[in-house]
Protein backbone atom coordinates (compact mmCIF):
# COMPACT_ATOMS: atom_id res chain seq x y z
CA UNK A 1 0.00 0.00 0.00
CA UNK A 2 0.99 3.58 -0.85
CA UNK A 3 0.15 7.08 0.17
CA UNK A 4 1.06 10.20 -2.24
CA UNK A 5 1.02 13.54 -0.88
CA UNK A 6 1.31 16.32 -3.27
CA UNK A 7 0.97 19.94 -2.04
CA UNK A 8 -1.46 22.27 -4.47
CA UNK A 9 0.20 23.81 -7.50
CA UNK A 10 1.54 27.20 -6.87
CA UNK A 11 -0.82 29.57 -6.15
CA UNK A 12 -1.31 33.11 -8.71
CA UNK A 13 -1.30 35.52 -5.42
CA UNK A 14 1.89 37.49 -4.45
CA UNK A 15 2.73 38.34 -0.98
CA UNK A 16 2.15 41.97 -0.51
CA UNK A 17 5.92 42.04 0.37
CA UNK A 18 7.16 44.79 2.68
CA UNK A 19 4.48 46.77 3.18
CA UNK A 20 3.02 47.49 6.08
CA UNK A 21 -0.30 45.84 7.13
CA UNK A 22 -2.74 45.90 9.46
CA UNK A 23 -3.58 42.11 10.79
CA UNK A 24 -7.21 42.75 9.38
CA UNK A 25 -5.27 43.49 5.83
CA UNK A 26 -2.93 40.15 6.34
CA UNK A 27 -6.32 38.08 7.15
CA UNK A 28 -7.86 39.52 3.93
CA UNK A 29 -4.87 38.65 1.94
CA UNK A 30 -5.31 35.44 3.16
CA UNK A 31 -8.97 35.00 2.70
CA UNK A 32 -8.12 36.40 -0.98
CA UNK A 33 -5.15 33.33 -1.11
CA UNK A 34 -7.92 30.71 -0.25
CA UNK A 35 -9.90 31.54 -3.13
CA UNK A 36 -7.02 32.34 -5.66
CA UNK A 37 -6.30 30.48 -8.77
CA UNK A 38 -3.74 28.19 -9.30
CA UNK A 39 -0.29 28.17 -11.88
CA UNK A 40 -1.02 24.42 -13.63
CA UNK A 41 1.66 22.46 -14.61
CA UNK A 42 2.14 18.04 -14.25
CA UNK A 43 3.10 16.57 -11.37
CA UNK A 44 4.72 13.10 -12.16
CA UNK A 45 2.50 10.16 -10.35
CA UNK A 46 5.50 7.92 -10.22
CA UNK A 47 3.83 5.24 -12.37
CA UNK A 48 2.19 4.29 -9.69
CA UNK A 49 -1.99 3.45 -10.42
CA UNK A 50 -3.75 5.11 -7.53
CA UNK A 51 -7.09 4.07 -6.56
CA UNK A 52 -8.56 7.14 -5.01
CA UNK A 53 -7.94 10.42 -4.86
CA UNK A 54 -8.64 12.46 -1.60
CA UNK A 55 -8.11 16.45 -1.84
CA UNK A 56 -8.57 19.77 0.31
CA UNK A 57 -11.97 21.03 -1.02
CA UNK A 58 -10.39 24.56 -0.73
CA UNK A 59 -10.07 25.47 -4.44
CA UNK A 60 -6.16 25.52 -5.32
CA UNK A 61 -6.41 21.78 -4.11
CA UNK A 62 -9.52 20.86 -6.15
CA UNK A 63 -7.89 22.37 -9.27
CA UNK A 64 -4.42 20.40 -8.53
CA UNK A 65 -6.13 17.10 -7.82
CA UNK A 66 -8.79 18.13 -11.05
CA UNK A 67 -5.31 18.53 -13.21
CA UNK A 68 -3.12 15.86 -12.07
CA UNK A 69 -6.02 12.68 -11.31
CA UNK A 70 -8.07 11.37 -13.94
CA UNK A 71 -10.63 9.68 -11.47
CA UNK A 72 -12.77 10.73 -9.11
CA UNK A 73 -11.51 13.34 -6.59
CA UNK A 74 -13.10 12.92 -3.40
CA UNK A 75 -13.19 16.30 -1.98
CA UNK A 76 -12.96 16.63 2.16
CA UNK A 77 -12.75 20.04 4.66
CA UNK A 78 -10.88 17.25 6.76
CA UNK A 79 -7.61 18.27 4.64
CA UNK A 80 -7.99 21.63 4.56
CA UNK A 81 -5.40 24.06 5.70
CA UNK A 82 -4.70 24.64 9.51
CA UNK A 83 -6.41 27.62 9.78
CA UNK A 84 -4.81 30.76 11.65
CA UNK A 85 -7.30 33.45 13.56
CA UNK A 86 -6.13 37.46 14.83
CA UNK A 87 -3.96 37.46 17.54
CA UNK A 88 -4.14 40.88 18.60
CA UNK A 89 -7.08 43.42 18.81
CA UNK A 90 -5.85 47.06 17.32
CA UNK A 91 -4.81 48.39 14.25
CA UNK A 92 -0.82 47.58 14.78
CA UNK A 93 0.68 47.89 11.11
CA UNK A 94 4.19 45.30 9.99
CA UNK A 95 5.45 43.83 7.15
CA UNK A 96 3.49 40.28 5.63
CA UNK A 97 6.34 38.72 6.75
CA UNK A 98 6.30 39.59 10.34
CA UNK A 99 2.17 38.84 10.30
CA UNK A 100 2.99 35.35 9.22
CA UNK A 101 5.62 34.75 11.39
CA UNK A 102 3.11 35.69 14.48
CA UNK A 103 0.28 34.13 13.51
CA UNK A 104 2.46 30.90 13.03
CA UNK A 105 4.17 30.85 16.08
CA UNK A 106 0.63 31.66 17.77
CA UNK A 107 -0.63 28.72 16.17
CA UNK A 108 2.76 26.44 17.35
CA UNK A 109 2.16 27.97 21.35
CA UNK A 110 -0.91 27.17 21.35
CA UNK A 111 -2.15 30.48 21.90
CA UNK A 112 -5.73 30.90 22.97
CA UNK A 113 -6.77 32.80 19.73
CA UNK A 114 -6.07 30.01 17.60
CA UNK A 115 -9.29 27.72 17.50
CA UNK A 116 -7.59 24.73 16.10
CA UNK A 117 -4.49 23.76 18.24
CA UNK A 118 -1.98 20.87 17.16
CA UNK A 119 -3.81 18.67 19.43
CA UNK A 120 -7.19 18.80 17.28
CA UNK A 121 -5.18 18.84 13.88
CA UNK A 122 -3.27 15.63 14.69
CA UNK A 123 -6.79 14.18 15.86
CA UNK A 124 -7.84 15.16 12.63
CA UNK A 125 -5.84 13.90 10.63
CA UNK A 126 -5.41 10.94 12.76
CA UNK A 127 -9.41 10.13 12.15
CA UNK A 128 -9.27 10.71 8.84
CA UNK A 129 -5.95 8.23 7.56
CA UNK A 130 -7.92 5.44 10.11
CA UNK A 131 -11.44 5.92 9.32
CA UNK A 132 -11.36 6.99 5.24
CA UNK A 133 -8.35 6.68 3.90
CA UNK A 134 -6.71 3.52 4.46
CA UNK A 135 -9.88 1.76 4.38
CA UNK A 136 -9.19 -1.18 2.09
CA UNK A 137 -5.43 -0.91 1.90
CA UNK A 138 -5.31 0.69 -1.59
CA UNK A 139 -2.56 2.78 -3.04
CA UNK A 140 -4.42 6.35 -1.95
CA UNK A 141 -3.60 10.00 -3.56
CA UNK A 142 -4.02 13.04 -1.21
CA UNK A 143 -3.42 16.40 -2.53
CA UNK A 144 -3.55 19.07 0.33
CA UNK A 145 -1.41 21.95 1.77
CA UNK A 146 2.09 22.43 3.53
CA UNK A 147 2.01 22.79 6.83
CA UNK A 148 -1.20 20.49 7.18
CA UNK A 149 1.24 17.97 5.22
CA UNK A 150 3.88 18.19 7.52
CA UNK A 151 1.24 16.99 10.60
CA UNK A 152 0.81 14.31 8.39
CA UNK A 153 3.99 13.36 8.01
CA UNK A 154 3.78 12.79 10.92
CA UNK A 155 1.13 10.28 11.21
CA UNK A 156 2.57 8.52 8.23
CA UNK A 157 5.27 7.31 10.85
CA UNK A 158 2.81 4.83 11.73
CA UNK A 159 3.68 1.78 9.28
CA UNK A 160 5.14 3.41 6.40
CA UNK A 161 8.11 4.93 5.03
CA UNK A 162 8.90 7.62 2.95
CA UNK A 163 10.94 11.15 2.43
CA UNK A 164 11.42 13.24 5.20
CA UNK A 165 9.27 16.59 4.47
CA UNK A 166 11.28 20.32 5.33
CA UNK A 167 10.29 22.36 2.56
CA UNK A 168 7.44 21.17 0.49
CA UNK A 169 7.20 21.88 -3.07
CA UNK A 170 4.29 22.93 -5.06
CA UNK A 171 3.10 20.36 -7.17
CA UNK A 172 5.02 17.24 -6.33
CA UNK A 173 4.64 13.62 -5.60
CA UNK A 174 5.99 12.59 -2.29
CA UNK A 175 5.13 8.71 -1.58
CA UNK A 176 5.03 6.83 1.60
CA UNK A 177 4.92 2.86 1.35
CA UNK A 178 3.58 0.66 3.76
CA UNK A 179 6.74 -0.78 5.81
CA UNK A 180 7.04 -5.02 4.88
CA UNK A 181 5.48 -6.39 8.48
CA UNK A 182 4.16 -3.67 9.24
CA UNK A 183 0.23 -4.52 10.65
CA UNK A 184 -0.33 -1.42 12.10
CA UNK A 185 -1.99 1.13 10.06
CA UNK A 186 -1.20 4.27 9.11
Amino acid sequence: MKIGLVRHFKVKKDNPGMALLSQKEVMQWFAEYDEADVKTGEVDLGGISWTRCYASDLPRAVKTAETIYDGENIRTAALREIPIYPVFRGEAKMPFWCWAFILRVAWLLNHPSQLEGKKAVQARISTLLDDTLLKGGEDVLIVGHAAFMLFMRKEVNRGFRGPALRTIANGRLYVFEKAEGSEIGL
